[in-house]
This record gives structure tokens, C-alpha cells and sequence, in this order.
């Protein structure tokens, strides 16, 4: 099951730095995925996003490069990325797994 109380404590680092509307999700994601600790995580967002870790906190940055990147903004634009297609561009970005993206993958034979 892991630790009850992980996926709290990366929400609240996440939603501290604006979540979707700037890269929280993002960094989130690697330390959940990667056990990660903020500052690494951060670190290594900020690197493959190409953009220093104060970048990551700007909002204005931050949907420009989410929407240059195709990988989810606040609010969607038309042909913008949504769900899993999102979701899948952020897999490929960040060098992790997904489950769903995986299970869809899968069920499409990817």
C-alpha cells in the first residue's frame, strides 16, 4: 500500500506551487514516482523543462512552456493536450511511468 500519508504531503508541495497552472503537478510527480526530495525534484523538472527552478513557480512562464509543450494547461485550448494525451506528452518528458498511461498503451497495443 505504501505510506498513507505520501500522496498528502506531495498535494499540499504541489498545490503550494499552483499545481497545473505552473509545474507543482510536475514535481509532484517525481517525487511520488521517483521518492525524490523537493529541492531534486524541482531540480530535475526545472532541467528537462529547460528553465531555472524560479521559473517553475511562474505562472506566466510556465503556461506558455506547458502550452509550447502540448502537456495540459488551466485552460484548454483548442488542439491543447487533455487527459491522457496530456498525461502520456508528461511521461515521455519526464522519463517515468504512468499507470494509465500504461493500461492505454496497452489497450491500444501503443
Amino acid at each position: 500500500m505504501g505510506d498513507p500519508v505520501g500522496m498528502e504531503v506531495a498535494h499540499v508541495s504541489a498545490s503550494g506551487m499552483g499545481g497545473i497552472r505552473t509545474a507543482g503537478d510536475l514535481v509532484a510527480r517525481m517525487q511520488i514516482s521517483r521518492g525524490m526530495k523537493i529541492k531534486e525534484a524541482k531540480e530535475y523538472v526545472a532541467g528537462k523543462l529547460k528553465v531555472s527552478v524560479l521559473d517553475l513557480s511562474d505562472p506566466v512562464v510556465m503556461g506558455e512552456i506547458r502550452q509550447d509543450l502540448n502537456i495540459g494547461t488551466m485552460a484548454p485550448f483548442v488542439g491543447g493536450a487533455k487527459g491522457i494525451e496530456a498525461k502520456l506528452r508528461i511521461a515521455e518528458l519526464l522519463g517515468i511511468e504512468i499507470n494509465c498511461v500504461n493500461k492505454f498503451k496497452d489497450k491500444v497495443k501503443w
